[in-house]
């Protein structure tokens, strides 16, 4: 059990401000209850919108972010939730044995077992609530099954989940700071990573040297993606998703993307790392290009400013003769946002014509590689959009370290 010298020792960990302090310390940090009205609100002007008058929100194996920002709840198994405003959330959770935990966290909900189908027991409030056919408004990731019951006593549920996004893209000032606290245990296992580096060590212990960063001051693993791969003869240019068993190398070079969350907060940090040896050319050739993307992005970004400007900003890469695999860059906190914009060299699925705005949270993230694919390095990071521009989270050195 911690006890509350560990506890601020973990805060000063994270060189956290004092106002943060009593985020990370808490047992269960909770948003306060205005941030939480300004949320039902939201939802209420939504369902409005929509001509809906209650709302289905759910998650699965923790995903469906809208769960923990309406009720505070972190998805594990399976949660189903109703939303009608003017009353309290209902919310169902499986497993049995996970119930308890959720009363205690969702406390402002009424919690309770969702016995044999959670979404049963949400169709059962929305009957005692008066639900009419054509006006039940869903967000989260419903089951094919799931949506057949709602739909076969409903009739047609409006799907809100483009409009819960765009909520979403806008971060309230205490989302920030939750933010806030999420990017410096990114930065805990970023810099775990580069002091922990060896060569001999798996990329399985990699894995463990960053999780060990941020685990023990209260973060959660949403990735860490790394690369091993010789700069001599590259075959690696983007961090694989799961890790091998490669032993790292003097002359390789490692390459992460790393974000720990808080409380479905997250961080994200990308960085490059040479091991023991000095880049070649053109590893120093693809970083300075990854490195000019990232400033001429950064110095475009800010209110009001459009997508078709990132991606130009971005064309340094391919006038240094290279491209791209990832995206350039991402709206990021309650998912995987939009916009998610690529270059002239690998297009953007979809460029929005909307601008961007203060409080939006981006990730930019010039994954520069060979066009062979065969080489390549990462950089890159969380920022705030402000009024004039952007606002850093991050606090780990850019640029491509030695070690």
């Amino acid at each position: 059990m911690n006890t509350p010298s560990t506890q601020s020792d973990q805060a000063r960990a994270l060189d956290l401000p004092l106002h943060l302090q009593a985020l990370l310390e808490a047992e269960y940090p909770r948003f306060s209850a205005g941030e939480m009205a300004r949320r039902r609100a939201a939802v209420a002007a939504l369902l409005a919108e929509t001509g809906c008058d209650h709302l289905v929100f759910c998650g699965a194996n923790r995903f469906g972010s809208a769960v923990q920002w309406l009720t505070g709840w972190p998805v594990t198994t399976e949660a189903v939730g109703v939303l009608t405003p003017g009353e309290a959330d209902a919310l169902f959770v499986q497993h049995v044995n996970h119930a308890p935990l959720a009363q205690k966290i969702a406390s402002a909900a009424a919690v309770a077992w969702g016995g044999g189908s959670s979404v049963a027991a949400a169709i059962a409030v929305l009957e005692r609530r008066g639900a009419r056919n054509d006006r039940v408004g869903v967000i989260g990731p419903l089951t094919f099954e799931q949506h057949a019951m709602l739909a076969a006593r409903f009739g047609g549920v409006v799907d809100l989940n483009r409009a819960y996004v765009r909520l979403r893209q806008v971060k309230s000032a205490e989302e920030i700071d939750w933010m806030r606290i999420g990017a410096a245990l990114s930065d805990r296992g970023m810099l775990a990573l580069r002091d922990g580096l060896r060569a001999g060590m798996t990329e399985r212990q990699l894995g463990d040297v960053v999780e060990r960063g941020y685990v023990a001051l209260g973060g959660t693993t949403v990735i860490h993606f790394i690369g091993v791969a010789p700069m001599a003869e590259p075959q690696l240019a983007v961090p694989p998703q799961f890790a091998g068993n490669r032993r790292v190398a003097r002359g390789d070079v490692v390459f992460a993307e790393i974000s720990a969350a808080f409380w479905d907060h997250p961080g994200q940090v990308l960085r490059s790392f040479a091991v023991d040896s000095e880049p070649p050319a053109l590893y120093r050739d693809l970083h300075a290009a990854a490195d000019a993307a990232f400033n001429a992005v950064a110095a475009v970004l800010k209110d009001g400013a459009m997508p078709r400007q990132v991606i130009e900003a971005a064309s340094v890469i391919e006038q240094e003769g290279f491209t791209i695999i990832d995206d350039v860059l991402h709206g990021y906190g309650g998912g995987y946002l939009p916009p998610v914009l690529g270059s002239n060299s690998r297009p953007s699925a979809h460029v929005p014509d909307q601008p961007f705005r203060a409080g939006m949270v981006v990730v930019i993230q010039p994954n520069v590689v060979t066009p062979d694919h065969k080489a390549g390095v990462q950089t890159g990071e969380m920022v705030l959009i402000t009024a004039t521009g952007i606002a850093p989270f991050h606090a780990v050195p850019r640029g491509f370290a030695r070690i």
